[in-house]
């Protein structure tokens, strides 16, 4: 389904406090086109179209070897049912992206592949396509995310990069499922993958190495497993460097 909306542009974010504090550290960056793609579905528990996507997304990673999140968007609210995982700032993220590509084209299903691709959600050939040409044409810079009892610590290489780019740390959960009551996917239970629980804008970054420090406990609670650090060209472009943490593989 597609929706006309408004979009607008937060303030430049500025970077924590936690961060500015944290010492520069040496990593020699290279391109790699093995690293995953990050693909992320917008999706709504109001759109009949997106129960499709909704299970696409869970078998892209075996058949893709993409990351795949969820952000579910609210401007569907008015059907008939309240989104119960959608955010604000989701569709914030949507409408930024649109703005970002200069084509406002805005609707559900709709999967962002690696910042600056987006396909219809629920048509597997575009979505493949998408992901396979971003494999072939974009390098990113390597990162890593840690984690301890305290801190999530993500450390980033040196790389040229105009303008600055914007670190944003996802907490995920890998499955949720939820049984809509009413509106156009009334009776249906759909389980959801890699939902995006919280979106955090962590700095800026303008091509230093660096090692950045976040309090845990601010990121990662309830049914949050992993966290994703994600680097991008300005805002929301185009993916520069991409890390994960899972609470499963510690």
């Amino acid at each position: 389904m597609k929706q006309n909306l408004q979009i607008s542009r937060r303030g430049a974010l500025s970077l924590g406090a936690a961060a500015l504090a944290a010492p520069l550290i040496s990593l020699q960056a290279h391109a790699s086109s093995e690293l995953p793609v990050l693909v992320e579905l917008f999706t709504s528990q109001g759109c009949s179209s997106c129960p499709a996507a909704d299970k696409l997304a869970a078998t892209l990673k075996a058949s893709t070897g993409a990351t795949v999140v969820s952000f579910n968007v609210d401007y569907w609210d008015y059907l008939g049912w309240r989104d119960t995982l959608a955010k604000p700032e989701y569709t914030q993220r949507q409408m930024d992206y649109a703005k970002s590509r200069g084509d406002n084209d805005v609707y559900t299903p709709q999967m962002v592949i690696d910042g600056d691709r987006h396909a219809v959600g629920s048509n597997q050939a575009q979505v493949t396509n998408a992901i396979s040409a971003a494999y072939k044409t974009q390098a990113k810079l390597p990162m890593t995310l840690k984690a301890n009892d305290t801190e999530l610590i993500v450390e980033m290489g040196e790389g040229a990069v105009t303008p600055e780019a914007t670190l944003w740390l996802m907490a995920i959960a890998p499955t949720v499922l939820v049984k809509i009551e009413r509106g156009e996917n009334a009776g249906k239970e759909i389980a959801y993958q890699n939902v995006v629980r919280k979106l955090v804008p962590a700095g800026l970054w303008n091509g230093q190495a660096a090692k950045l420090t976040f309090p845990r406990k601010g990121i990662i609670s309830g049914d949050v497993k992993s966290c994703l650090a994600v680097l991008q060209k300005g805002k929301v472009g185009q993916v520069l460097g991409m890390a994960n943490w899972s609470s499963e593989s510690t």
